[in-house]
């Protein structure tokens, strides 16, 4: 699927195929972004703080939601740019061994120079229990 903005109609939903977290994936994302906060790196810590072990990074999930988002490949051939996120809420914790997936649906879209604005309320899922809620805005061209 690729979508350009005429093909992008308001309130079509899209979800992801399942992902599992792991501690290893946890610990990359410590290394990459130099966030190595006891939460995400000491087990007995974070039990302390009332969590059952390690905890995934907030950013980590939102990151995760834009790649699983990028494997619908609903915009390969259109996007220009993210626009940003918005009314980003971390609701639960994620640990190790959870799996997740993420729903999105189409709630605005404009015309802007040429070129289409469209916002999805994208929702970071474990089961039916939403984790993460934010809005996005993406650029995307428009067909021709």
């Amino acid at each position: 699927m690729n979508l350009f903005y005429e093909d992008v109609e308001l309130g079509t939903s899209h979800t992801t195929p399942d992902h599992r977290i792991t501690e290893a994936d946890i610990a990359d994302f410590c290394r990459l972004t130099r966030d190595h906060h006891p939460l995400h790196t000491d087990a007995e810590y974070a039990r302390d703080a009332g969590f059952p072990g390690i905890i995934v990074h907030g950013l980590y999930g939102l990151s995760l939601m834009e790649g699983l988002k990028t494997e619908l490949h609903l915009y390969d051939e259109s996007s220009i740019a993210s626009l940003g996120w918005d009314k980003v809420r971390f609701l639960k914790p994620l640990v190790a061994g959870d799996v997740i997936h993420v729903e999105m649906d189409f709630t605005a879209k404009r015309e802007s120079k040429g070129r289409g604005i469209v916002t999805e309320a994208v929702r970071l899922l474990r089961g039916d229990e939403v984790v993460i809620d934010a809005e996005h805005v993406s650029l995307i061209r428009k067909r021709g």
